[in-house]
């Protein structure tokens, strides 16, 4: 039993990774990172920011559409947290601003962890909750990891039918688009040689 949850451990492990982002932020400026999520699944953001005397910082999390998700702004701490529930497949932005007191020009480095999905659950919390024995908690954590590998599955070949039926659309317009073209030159052709003909005749050039 031992064995089977430390191999449920190992490939949960090897499945969902989680990295953090570090980058510089100059003073007074901001850095955006968008990330695309799917519908009705759970973000879960965690930053932190080097020290810096008088310095303050903002977080501000946005949708394409312009809505707010998370907004913190000008605060002296340097860690935080943000969760939302995506209401949709969108892509979603969050921007990082660094705010220097007058006469200072120092970046600072921020660190971005973003999990979503079954990475962001607290499976901690859920074990308590219902009391779940610890093989238990990795086979739920299994189980949910398998749901949204076939969400993502199903969600992959969803967008692969709509980008062949735009394909097949596509062909179709320019096939018809030649054909009438085809057509208009085959017109034109014509109307020049009765054309030409009429006016050689009018001339009388030929007969």
């Amino acid at each position: 039993m031992v064995h089977l949850s430390s191999t449920l451990g190992l490939l949960l492990a090897a499945v969902a990774v989680t990295s953090a982002l570090r980058f510089n932020v100059p003073a007074n400026q901001k850095r955006c990172l968008k990330e695309e999520i799917h519908k009705n699944l759970v973000v879960t953001g965690e930053y932190e920011i080097t020290e810096g005397i008088g310095y303050t910082a903002s977080v501000h999390v946005t949708d394409t559409r312009g809505h707010t998700l998370y907004k913190r702004e000008q605060f002296g701490d340097l860690k935080g947290k943000f969760a939302f529930t995506a209401d949709e497949y969108d892509i979603f932005e969050i921007c990082l601003t660094n705010h220097a007191p007058a006469g200072q020009n120092t970046q600072r480095e921020f660190s971005l962890v973003m999990k979503h999905g079954v990475e962001a659950k607290n499976y901690d919390d859920i074990a308590k909750a219902e009391h779940l024995k610890p093989l238990e908690v990795e086979l739920r954590r299994l189980e949910d990891l398998s749901d949204a590998i076939v969400k993502d599955f199903a969600f992959m070949r969803q967008r692969e039918e709509e980008m062949r039926n735009t394909n097949e659309s596509t062909n179709s317009r320019v096939l018809y688009l030649s054909v009438f073209s085809m057509l208009c030159l085959l017109g034109l052709a014509a109307w020049q040689v009765l054309f030409l003909r009429s006016y050689f005749k009018a001339k009388k050039l030929i007969d």
